[in-house]
């Protein structure tokens, strides 16, 4: 994407084309001068151009679009008895599975693996069934859509340069973090940092990420294939089901621009890789300048830690929203929300758009179908508002308020039954284990194939680390219940091995043992 050739900006189809695409992803922009206070001339036109895509569907569409013959996607062909996602797509669900996941506590069983360590894996829906990651890894049975089998290895050639893993197209940690991925079960790895193996789990993610909409979007356009070719009967249209509500599959939320670069610029290398055919991106150059850094920008004399480099690169703007398409080997960016397959975004740029209870101009409805949810970063959510997430969350999955052109006949019917939270799956990374993380984790993911967390126990503590040293002395207090807890720590402070209650105390001697505790601190 840093080339600077003449052909930065692909041209779909005319320039006037080019133009009222522009025009149509400017509306981006005015929504945000809407919450500055500056309200365009025609807001709701405006405002609803980002979400909707008149004009020139039949460029992205997937119900307009064929299957290419040279594409190796057809769902009648591939192994689909064996690939994971027609497994987990195709898995139907029985009302009373669903009322007793909802009431009955998980099964859990614990589990070592070589490089992450002590995993967790629980379930609510089936019998517990673990696995662990074999020493050899097959191409070919990990089910990637092409052309990822061929470029995966180039795209990920800056983290195979050691001796033993000359022959993987994988590391260790990337090996067993797809496997998980790609069994579909929900995944919290709470050891992603910055500085270490941030970008090895960015690779394996965005692999993954375009696994699942290039096979989704096959299976689609070998349906209109079929449905083209031949004619349909009464009571063939179950054969046909293979979308959601709306067309958005993957949300990724992460905290900077410069993050959201990354990711796109993985989906191209994945994409292209040493093929001759280069891939067809839109809009490039816009892209290229909003979510791209100016080095020149950065103070030349500002020294920081190695940690804040890292996370705090490039730029570190927060308020962001963008829809990719992807058709093929053509991507098309700043696609319309509900003309997208992948929503790449930040809380905060999510949340003005959710909007809030009471909000005329609001709209969740692009996040009713979304089967991929993969929050990178967690961490730093912490530091921005949580709430943001809290309130994205609570808003996934949920049946949309309007139609927005969709072919019911199409439709899954684990979607229609408004089960589509069973059916996602959630990549919850973080730096570190935090009690607001793992509720969400524990809480909102209530994936029908199950859940893998890695609850790995610190062996050293970080308490030795610190710079002033303070001496600590630990006291042990006797107390005959839970409610004399209290009373009991007031008489070991003032220095009293036993004294009655504060309760029973009078005015005059609590406010002499008060007196004496201040003293005693002051000496």
């Amino acid at each position: 994407m840093n080339d600077e050739d003449g052909d930065e900006d692909v041209i779909v189809e005319e320039e006037t084309v080019e133009t009222a695409e522009t025009q149509e992803c400017m509306s981006l922009a005015d929504v945000s001068k809407e919450k500055d206070g500056e309200e365009p001339a025609d807001a709701s036109q405006k405002s609803s151009e980002e979400f909707t895509d008149a004009k020139h569907e039949s460029l992205f569409s997937l119900e307009t679009n064929f299957l290419e013959e040279d594409s190796g996607g057809s769902s009648s062909s591939q192994r689909t008895s064996q690939d994971p996602f027609q497994q987990h797509v195709n898995k139907e669900l029985k009302e009373k599975e669903v009322q007793a996941a909802t009431s009955s506590p998980p099964t859990t069983q614990q589990l070592k693996w070589p490089v992450l360590g002590q995993l967790v894996f629980s379930s609510k829906f089936q019998k517990m069934e673990t696995f662990k990651p074999p020493k050899d890894v097959d191409m070919k049975s990990l089910h990637l859509q092409k052309p990822l089998e061929s470029t995966w290895k180039k795209t990920n050639s800056q983290f195979l340069s050691g001796p033993q893993q000359s022959n993987s197209p994988f590391t260790p940690l990337q090996k067993e973090l797809f496997l998980i991925m790609n069994s579909y079960r929900d995944l919290f790895y709470p050891e992603r940092t910055a500085l270490k193996n941030g970008e090895e789990v960015r690779h394996v993610y965005c692999l993954h990420a375009i696994n699942h909409v290039l096979k989704a979007n096959a299976q689609v356009l070998a349906n209109n294939s079929r449905r083209r070719s031949q004619k349909l009967g009464v009571g063939e249209d179950d054969d046909f089901r293979d979308q959601g509500l709306t067309r958005p599959k993957v949300l990724i939320v992460v905290p900077f621009r410069e993050a959201a670069l990354r990711v796109v610029q993985l989906f191209i290398s994945l994409l292209e890789g040493d093929s001759k055919k280069k891939v067809i991106v839109s809009n490039k150059k816009r892209f290229q300048g909003e979510y791209g850094s100016n080095p020149e920008e950065r103070p030349p004399n500002l020294k920081r830690p190695e940690d804040y480099e890292a996370v705090f690169v490039g730029n570190i703007d927060d308020h962001f929203r963008i829809g990719v398409a992807i058709l093929q080997r053509s991507i098309r960016l700043y696609a319309p929300f509900y003309s997208s397959d992948i929503l790449i975004a930040s809380p905060l740029g999510l949340r003005t758009i959710i909007g809030g209870e009471g909000e005329k101009k609001r709209d969740f409805d692009f996040l009713s179908s979304i089967e991929l949810l993969i929050i990178d970063q967690a961490d730093i959510y912490l530091m921005q508002n949580w709430e943001h997430v809290l309130h994205l969350v609570n808003h996934m999955n949920l049946l949309p308020l309007e139609s927005h052109g969709v072919d019911f006949s199409r439709v899954r019917m684990w979607s229609l039954n408004n089960w589509s939270r069973y059916y996602r799956q959630t990549l919850l990374f973080g730096a570190l284990q935090d009690a607001q993380i793992n509720s969400v984790f524990n809480k909102h993911c209530v994936n029908a194939q199950g859940q893998v967390a890695v609850r790995n126990v610190p062996m050293t503590g970080s308490i030795s680390h610190v710079l002033v040293q303070l001496p600590h002395v630990f006291q042990r207090m006797e107390a005959q219940d839970v409610t004399s807890v209290i009373d009991a720590r007031f008489c070991l402070s003032i220095g009293m091995p036993s004294c009655p209650t504060r309760s029973s105390m009078s005015p005059p001697t609590l406010t002499l043992c008060v007196s004496e505790i201040t003293s005693r601190r002051k000496s």
